[in-house]
């Protein structure tokens, strides 16, 4: 991946295990500014961020700060950030590869079914083989 080889391809691996707004909203912005940026993005939702994928994902800000959620949504709004569900879907369209978890999904009894269309289900070692080869690996959560 050296632009010197004439490779000028970047891979962004994101880990993320958990389902509250904020850690909803990082991957997704990430994954859309990665994608503006030409680079090959691959998240990995595992655990409680499995519920992100989820049709019906309306993530919260966790504790009391749940009950200022509605207002970090207007104000991401008046500054023209769009909601988490909107994200998610860009992120898809713009191919960032999103991955929900094959031992998380048989753990938590969830089907293909309940999850959003585009993304896939992937195993860890094979997200691990993508981790490996990218230069940049996150973990959120």
């Amino acid at each position: 991946m050296n632009p010197e080889d004439g490779d000028t391809s970047r891979k962004m691996a994101i880990v993320v295990s958990e389902d509250s707004f904020d850690k909803a909203m990082m991957p997704m912005i990430l994954a859309t500014t990665g994608a503006t940026m030409g680079m090959e993005v691959h998240v990995f939702f595992t655990f409680f961020g499995l519920n992100l994928l989820k049709k019906d994902a309306d993530p919260k800000l966790k504790g009391l700060y749940r009950l200022f959620t509605g207002m970090f949504k207007k104000r991401m709004k008046k500054v023209g950030v769009d909601d988490f569900q909107a994200q998610r879907e860009l992120a898809i369209e713009m191919g960032a590869n999103l991955y929900a978890c094959s031992t998380t999904m048989n753990m938590m009894e969830l089907s293909e079914s309940q999850m959003v269309d585009g993304i896939t289900v992937l195993g860890a070692a094979a997200f691990l083989d993508i981790a490996a080869e990218s230069e940049i690996q996150l973990f959120i959560g």
